[in-house]
């Protein structure tokens, strides 16, 4: 008798049988003690139990996995290749940024020694677009938690310098003319060192995932910057309560500091990084480009900085609005 036949032909073997000794019928019970269901298994034909799940592969991971073999459907692959790349992604992007911050000031530095362009001019300039430039190359670096500090070496790097080249520990004559007004290196200590610490902390505080950081830099960087270009040539009419400032300073910096503001945002939106409902950004944006006006306006320079009042200010006043 076969231990695998059906029920039926099991009852036809067993009627057909002389024998109706107890000995027979508890060989058959040893030997058929795994029946459920209907279904036959003996001790000796049992059903495989499932295969364990590897124990080099790590859930929540998403980059695929070469051999289908070793690809179980509830597990993620590998996650040394997933690492691996968002380290190679951020040096690479780290490494670009980096270029471009040389390029950008190499090549005003060059306008002003061919006399293109006036130094103050081409100090704001820099001021202007190292700052906003920094802030649209964020997307090119990973997804991964290590990215923004990738992204903070660039002006990490740069307050390094400024630090040793303004206590004068070494000498860097077109560093020090490129970025002061009045050529002193001490002057690297005050706003061109406040300027890249306020972009440290931005990056590092605010990233991609809030629009806080991303209107706090472009206030200071455009507003602010083009407020000092427009103020230096059309600022006859000077504000009541400081005379170191102007209307038409003013003015411009509100304009400038909403229209890039909202560029910014609307830059990050498209990518994916903000969901803004654009009626009620743009009343909240126009808000704090004005508070970030007044604030720039006031006559506290020589106690508190630019490159750290509007920034500040900027970074109070949307924190409250968003």
């Amino acid at each position: 008798m076969s231990l695998l036949a059906s029920p039926a032909t099991l009852s036809v073997t067993l009627s057909s049988s002389s024998s109706s000794s107890s000995s027979y019928f508890s060989l058959y019970n040893a030997r058929f003690s795994n029946v459920r269901r209907g279904v036959l298994y003996t001790k000796h034909f049992l059903p495989l139990s499932p295969p364990r799940p590897p124990l080099f592969l790590f859930p929540r991971l998403d980059l695929p996995c070469p051999n289908l073999a070793l690809r179980p459907s509830s597990y993620g692959p590998y996650i040394f290749p997933t690492v691996t790349g968002a380290l190679l992604q951020d040096a690479g992007a780290t490494a670009l940024v980096f270029a471009g911050s040389y390029g950008l000031v190499s090549a005003f530095d060059n306008l002003t020694e061919r006399k293109v362009i006036e130094q103050s001019l081409s100090r704001k300039l820099v001021h202007i677009l190292s700052g906003l430039l920094f802030m649209v190359s964020w997307p090119i670096f990973s997804s991964s938690t290590e990215a923004r500090y990738f992204a903070s070496l660039v002006p990490l790097v740069n307050c390094l310098r400024l630090v040793i080249h303004g206590l004068s520990l070494t000498s860097n004559e077109g560093l020090v003319k490129s970025v002061t007004r009045e050529g002193k290196p001490e002057e690297l200590l005050r706003g061109p060192l406040y300027y890249v610490l306020i972009l440290i902390s931005c990056a590092l505080m605010f990233w991609r995932e809030s629009p806080i950081g991303v209107i706090s830099l472009a206030m200071m960087c455009g507003g602010d910057g083009v407020a000092d270009i427009i103020g230096r040539r059309f600022g006859s009419q000077k504000i009541p309560y400081n005379q170191h400032k102007s209307w038409a300073g003013s003015i411009s910096m509100f304009l400038c500091g909403f229209l890039i503001s909202i560029g910014m945002l609307y830059y990050f939106t498209v990518l994916g990084y903000f969901q803004l409902d654009w009626a009620w950004t743009v009343e909240r944006v126009a808000l704090i480009a004005l508070v970030a006006t007044v604030v720039e306006s006031l006559p506290i320079t020589k106690v508190v900085d630019d490159n750290i009042s509007v920034p500040l200010a900027t970074m109070v006043a949307a924190f409250l609005s968003f």
